[in-house]
């Protein structure tokens, strides 16, 4: 006969050894869904909360895997998709991580510059983009300035 006391601690030994079972948004499920129509900052919004904070351990899987771009890709989802990879090289060196080779590839580069802010038809807002762009949106001719995978979780203050 099992007392009230031993299944209590039976339960809780099962649970810290059941398996971890989380559906990671990598950034391969995140290009998806901004493939689908979602306003793209959403599923990036869950990858950074992931990636910076509840499953930092994880962060090899949440780049690893490789987007799947359409093969006649609008001119928005291939932006997104230059986008993504020029993230996955960006976060891989920042955080000291081997960056995977689908995110090196020379496919992912723009032939016109995209100024990705608020007001970045302005001249002197691109210029201050072009000054603060990290090297891994510029050399794919993407410019966002420096804030786009601010960590809230590395402010300071917090």
């Amino acid at each position: 006969m099992v007392t009230h006391d031993e299944r209590n601690i039976r339960n809780e030994h099962q649970e810290k050894v059941r398996p971890l079972r989380v559906r990671l948004q990598t950034f391969r499920r995140s290009y998806a869904a901004i493939l689908k129509g979602e306003d793209p900052w959403y599923p990036l919004g869950i990858f950074m909360h992931q990636f910076f904070g509840t499953y930092k351990h994880l962060r090899v899987q949440l780049v690893y895997d490789p987007i799947k771009v359409p093969e006649h890709p609008s001119p928005e989802q291939f932006q997104w998709a230059v986008f993504c990879a020029a993230s996955v090289d960006y976060l891989c060196k920042k955080y000291d991580l081997e960056c995977p080779a689908w995110a090196l590839s020379s496919r992912y580069t723009l032939d016109e510059p995209w100024y990705y802010d608020i007001n970045a038809d302005r001249p002197e807002v691109q210029e201050g983009l072009h000054q603060t762009t990290p090297e891994e949106f510029a050399r794919r001719n993407i410019f966002c300035g420096d804030r786009v995978y601010r960590n809230k979780y590395e402010y300071k203050g917090r």
